[in-house]
């Protein structure tokens, strides 16, 4: 399905995510319908909690090459993408990796939109504090760790213990809810991604693919436990979107009480 991002459309969404939305607009075209269908299930909050994971890769599976280069896995709509995504949850949550070796911002530039908490997956409290993702810019911020390391002023630390070498998803999870935060992405990276998909605890799983041939390089999501067969392999319902340089692979995880096209006139 091809999308266009109008600004009637991206209104209507940022208007559903602040609860402001009294009535969906009609007359959407059907590329606009299909952005409100990509993205409506992230803005809504009438329907409970939701935790959905987003990848960029290239066409043969990689998200970065040999040395590490990620910049330009994704093209400039994928970005976007992502920047709309961030703009539509209450909190983004990263692995430490991530945070360290990709200095992240996590924030809103390209598209409306209010930037969302920050949260760092950080067990050993391995994270600097001068990192790039924890400067101030007025969202909470947050980081998840299982040792008795302070933090910097107005970073929100949250103490869990570890079952056996990690933290439980699930209990990061509980943790971020019960502070506030209802919709969560799951940004990256791959192993973070991949904890929490094996853990069950995803309703969607976004897989951004971009036409480049890459060679070798970090995969794109790799499971500690994957499948021996392929009957046991993991079979979403799924819908494919064109945005232009990227195609975006919506995954749904988990059976949903309403279709998301079902708020869509």
């Amino acid at each position: 399905m091809n999308t266009e991002i109008t600004p009637k459309v991206w209104d209507q969404l940022l208007s559903m995510r602040r609860g402001t939305l009294s009535k969906v607009l009609n007359g959407f075209s059907p590329s606009e319908a299909a952005a409100w269908d990509l993205y409506a299930p992230l803005a809504r909050r009438d329907t409970g909690p939701m935790t959905v994971a987003q990848i960029g890769q290239s066409l043969d599976g990689r998200v970065a090459t040999v040395t590490g280069d990620a910049r330009d896995v994704s093209g400039p709509d994928g970005l976007a993408h992502l920047h709309r995504m961030r703009a539509l949850v209450d909190g983004v949550i990263i692995g430490v990796r991530t945070a360290i070796h990709d200095e992240p911002q996590l924030t809103v530039r390209l598209c409306e939109g209010d930037n969302p908490a920050k949260i760092v997956f950080d067990p050993s409290g391995r994270l600097p504090d001068d990192a790039r993702v924890l400067r101030d810019d007025g969202t909470r911020r947050f980081v998840v760790q299982a040792v008795d390391r302070p933090r910097a002023h107005g970073v929100e630390v949250i103490h869990l213990p570890r079952k056996g070498d990690l933290i439980d998803p699930a209990d990061i999870l509980g943790a971020l809810r019960a502070a506030g935060l209802k919709n969560l992405l799951v940004e990256g990276g791959g192993i973070t991604i991949a904890k929490f998909l094996e853990a069950g605890l995803l309703d969607r799983l976004q897989i951004a693919i971009a036409p480049l041939l890459i060679g070798d390089g970090p995969q794109s999501l790799t499971m500690a436990n994957p499948c021996e067969l392929l009957s046991q392999a993991i079979r979403p319902k799924m819908r494919a979107f064109s945005l232009g340089t990227d195609v975006v692979f919506d995954c749904s995880l988990r059976q949903q009480t309403q279709d998301p096209g079902e708020a869509r006139p």
